[in-house]
């Protein structure tokens, strides 16, 4: 006698796969390679050409999938990039997510169309749905890439921002082929696309940072969630008004991040969780989706896509739109190398397929081909490719300095800091040092907690708690401290006034 409902069969395979999936990505990035592409495998392995375990015949439903997969990651892609690192990057990643996305997509389709036995509209169509960078894939390889901040920030803007125009171009090609749409038709498409997304995500993102930061929710656990439901408010207001839902989460996503320290420790750790979960299932959907027998057939084309967009295409847009602002002829062969292609020009492709298109299933197995190649050979190879142009940086944590840690409804708040060796306050005594309006509190070193004395020496490693006055800018100041970028204010407590 036994009772079985009809989710248990599912629940057991999702979670193994996702067990499987990612102890596969670990053991994957020991071999350097990328972690997503053996995902993509895996769904292969158990789709309807494989073990045949899961069967997916609607591409709407991996279509649907795709799109709650891109906004959480590029909420917390949004969440997790520094002002600093915005401000840096946001001329040339702007730049390379507008008319670098416009010329890469001219130059494939041109390609395709001189080299293959294609029709105008199917090429022009391949070079539009192949035009992006990926969020998932290059916020993945830049966790663990160790490279220069500059170029990191500009890689991040451009994947974050440079959906919209691939999936503007998509569309609208899809409707020229489905009616004649003017040139006004095209031009308010675009303006509403990119004008009304940035602004619904930053008015979505300027109410929401408001009330995290000045509702008492009770729980800590509540604010991650409210923070979720945010994002999806930004999407679905920008969706509902024609504008690009996915601009304007990527935009709230970098409003919330910058104004909310207060629950910003929480809120990152939940959505990197649910990012992490989104890119396995997608790229296990993405997998599922596809039938591996039907590929030897895109080989061919497939190639000759690939060396056309890696070699031709990517090279050209990156010089045309960034030699102005003097960067490097390496620092130019890097971000051309890094123009990593992954989930969503894959969830594009479904675009024409589910639309009906002649050459929807044609396209949809060539990008994902060509994918699958870029993964393997640039998602694995750009450390090798950084350390050649000799750009190669010191691999450094990408989370923030200074964490706030909140105290009940007290006035007070903690600061964690992790130290690295590049902070100044690595191997100093700290009757060296005193933090700005705050007491070092403890001192956590591997599974021991030291009681702060003036002779404790702090090392890389250690997590440094300070308790502070609460106040917006707290982290701000702990980090600018920990750096040595500005002396200690006067007329603080010093720290070896401490108790021993």
């Amino acid at each position: 006698m036994s009772i079985q409902l009809p989710a248990d069969w599912w629940i057991l395979v999702v979670a193994a796969l996702l067990v499987g999936g990612v102890l596969a990505a670990g053991f994957a990035s020991r071999l350097r390679l990328p972690g997503l592409l053996l995902f993509l495998v895996l769904g292969m392995v158990i789709g309807d050409d494989g073990l045949r375990l899961v069967s997916l015949g609607d591409p709407r439903i991996a279509q649907i999938g795709g799109t709650i997969a891109l906004l959480l990651i590029l909420y917390e892609g949004g969440l997790t990039t520094k002002p600093r690192d915005l401000r840096a990057g946001a001329l040339p990643g702007s730049l390379l997510a507008t008319f670098g996305v416009v010329i890469t997509a001219g130059v494939v389709g041109a390609g395709a169309l001189l080299l293959l036995d294609v029709e105008p509209m199917t090429a022009f169509l391949v070079g539009a749905v192949v035009a992006s960078t990926d969020a998932a894939a290059v916020f993945a390889v830049l966790r663990t890439a160790p490279l220069p901040r500059r170029l990191a920030a500009l890689l991040e803007v451009e994947s974050g921002a440079n959906d919209p125009i691939a999936i503007m171009m998509t569309i609208g090609l899809i409707e020229t082929w489905r009616a004649s749409p003017g040139v006004a038709d095209w031009a308010g498409f675009a303006v509403l696309q990119l004008g009304g997304g940035i602004a619904i995500g930053a008015l979505v993102g300027v109410a929401g940072s408001w009330t995290l930061m000045r509702t008492n929710l009770g729980p800590d656990g509540a604010y991650p969630v409210l923070a979720l439901g945010v994002a999806g408010l930004s999407y679905g207001l920008a969706a509902a008004a024609g504008a690009s839902g996915f601009l304007a989460v990527y935009v709230t996503g970098l409003i919330v991040g910058a104004q909310v320290p207060l629950h910003r420790r929480g809120i990152r750790t939940f959505h990197q969780g649910l990012s992490s979960t989104a890119e396995v299932g997608l790229f296990l959907l993405l997998g599922v989706l596809v039938f591996p027998s039907q590929l030897p057939a895109v080989i061919g084309p497939g190639l000759i896509v690939t060396a056309v967009l890696v070699l031709i295409a990517r090279p050209v847009a990156v010089v045309l739109c960034l030699v102005w602002l003097r960067y490097r002829w390496q620092e130019l062969t890097l971000i051309s190398w890094a123009g990593l292609r992954g989930a969503v020009p894959i969830v594009l492709a479904t675009f024409p397929f589910v639309a009906g298109y002649p050459d929807g299933l044609f396209i949809f197995n060539m990008i994902f081909f060509v994918v699958l190649v870029s993964a393997a050979v640039q998602g694995s190879s750009i450390s090798l490719v950084a350390r050649w142009l000799g750009l190669r940086a010191n691999a450094t944590s990408v989370g923030s300095i200074a964490e706030n840690v909140p105290i009940a409804s007290m006035n007070t708040e903690l600061i964690e800091v992790r130290v690295t060796d590049e902070l100044h306050i690595a191997g100093r005594l700290l009757k060296d040092l005193t933090p700005p309006q705050g007491l070092i509190t403890a001192i956590l070193r591997g599974s021991r907690v030291l009681i702060p004395s003036p002779r404790t020496r702090i090392r890389s490693g250690d997590l440094v708690i300070i308790a502070v006055p609460r106040h917006s800018t707290a982290s701000k100041r702990v980090t600018a401290w920990a750096r040595g970028e500005q002396p200690p204010p006067s007329g603080q407590r010093s720290v070896d006034k401490q108790p021993r």
